[in-house]
């Protein structure tokens, strides 16, 4: 048995080596040796008890999924974990949202996201910490986005009095089709910010990498549905009918031909038609054919173009075989920009990943035909959008998102959770002295 010696010396010793620990990541808020604050980062959130602590919060929020808008509980989970942080916020921001401030309440202002919502799928994954939920499912990986922002908040919050800003912590809700961001921008989820980061797990890039890249990233996309109306009658005398079914198939070929002769080849455009209802009967021509889908363009001026050229063929096409159409474009969430990254922020983000993980596990991202809503942030402030991978062949085959076999590999988690932090120390360090020398309104939370 240890004697009380021995206990107070082991005491002092691990006490000791903890303040040692605080001081060189204060050293490093403090000087020049900014390079080593991400690899700080990244050994203290892959710590036993800090990983442990960002898989639990992720499980209790998988488990529980909530569709857009109607998050209260995932947000209760956030507030709780961030009132345990003595991290101070706003809520409610856009139904279920939240705000997070860290710093000193003054200029620069830098903002980190983490989107909340889950998706209307059923899980077919069985494990222990399966959807509690009939037909729900966090198949996108917005839990462990969360967990890994709630990581960034408790290392941020530890050395909170050596950051020079403000880092405002941005919890998201009605990511998937809702556009919740421009509703969170509408709150004010963006007053005095310069800058945004967003990040999205990646089922095919190994884990330990990460991927961006300036410029168009991800596509612009909006929805539209058209009724296309003939006059119906029997099927053996189509003579006394105006079929709307033959118009709105004409419809559905002419508008692939928008892609195929009239967008620049190099210029990603996609048209997909996905709803068709028309008829109930098989030898009855009804009166109106409903059809449905998306359009989606990486550079903005032709994702508007391309609504205006829908528009145009689905009245045309129909009017040559004698019908009428009315086209909505207001289904869904309505008009998402491109996902842009601001070319500044893409060789700020490169610096700062490649201290983290070394030059060879930084990617360059290609251009996806996906959308996200992170979008709407960046055409307000210069935003970066970027991937951190979590692929293991060791488990085996796992479904992608937007999958009932979508699975988590929570080995992301710290890298998420390191790189969120670091980019906003780095970005406050860096923009200090380049901010308005005259002190901006603080947030009343702050």
């Amino acid at each position: 048995m240890m004697s009380i010696y021995n206990w107070v010396c082991v005491y002092l010793s691990l006490h000791l080596l903890l303040l040692v620990k605080l001081s060189v990541c204060d050293t490093y808020l403090n000087s020049n040796e900014v390079e080593e604050i991400p690899k700080y980062f990244i050994n203290q959130t892959q710590r036993s008890d800090f990983f442990d602590w960002m898989v639990k919060i992720r499980r209790k929020l998988h488990e529980n999924p909530e569709l857009g808008f109607e998050e209260f509980e995932t947000s209760k989970v956030i507030r709780d974990e961030l009132d345990k942080l003595g991290v101070n916020y706003k809520y409610p921001v856009a139904v279920t949202g939240i705000l997070g401030y860290i710093g000193t309440g003054k200029p620069p202002f830098v903002a980190l996201r983490a989107d909340m919502d889950a998706l209307p799928i059923q899980e077919l994954v069985e494990w222990e910490h399966k959807s509690k939920v009939a037909g729900k499912m966090h198949a996108c990986g917005h839990d462990a986005h969360v967990a890994m922002l709630l990581g960034a908040a408790r290392i941020l919050q530890e050395h909170r009095t050596k950051i020079h800003g403000t880092i405002v912590l941005v919890f998201q809700p009605g990511e998937e089709g809702y556009g919740g961001a421009k509703k969170m921008i509408e709150d004010g989820a963006l007053e005095n910010v310069e800058a945004i980061f967003g990040l999205h797990v990646n089922s095919a890039l190994p884990v330990g990498q990460i991927s961006g890249r300036s410029g168009p990233l991800l596509a612009g996309s909006g929805f539209f549905e058209a009724v296309i109306r003939g006059k119906g009658g029997h099927a053996a005398i189509p003579h006394h009918t105006v079929d709307p079914i033959l118009a709105a198939s004409n419809v559905i070929v002419s508008l692939q031909h928008i892609i195929s002769r009239e967008a620049d080849p190099l210029d990603s455009q996609v048209v997909t038609v996905g709803k068709f209802q028309g008829g109930e009967a098989f030898n009855v021509i009804p009166d109106s054919v409903t059809i449905g889908g998306t359009y989606r363009a990486l550079l903005k001026k032709s994702l508007l173009r391309l609504k205006q050229r829908i528009e145009e063929v689905i009245t045309s096409q129909a009017a040559v075989q004698r019908c009428s159409a009315t086209v909505d474009f207001s289904e869904g969430a309505k008009l998402y920009p491109p996902t842009t990254n601001d070319d500044n922020l893409h060789t700020f983000f490169s610096s700062v990943a490649t201290d983290m993980l070394g030059s060879r596990n930084v990617k360059e991202a290609p251009m996806l035909t996906g959308s996200e809503d992170f979008s709407f942030y960046q055409e307000v402030v210069p935003g970066y959008f970027f991937f951190v991978g979590m692929k293991n062949e060791t488990l085996g085959k796992t479904g992608s998102e937007h999958n009932p076999l979508f699975v988590v590999n929570e080995d992301v988690l710290p890298y998420g959770a390191a790189l969120h932090a670091s980019l906003a120390v780095r970005y406050l360090l860096q923009n200090e002295a380049e901010s308005p020398t005259q002190e901006r309104k603080k947030h009343d939370e702050l």
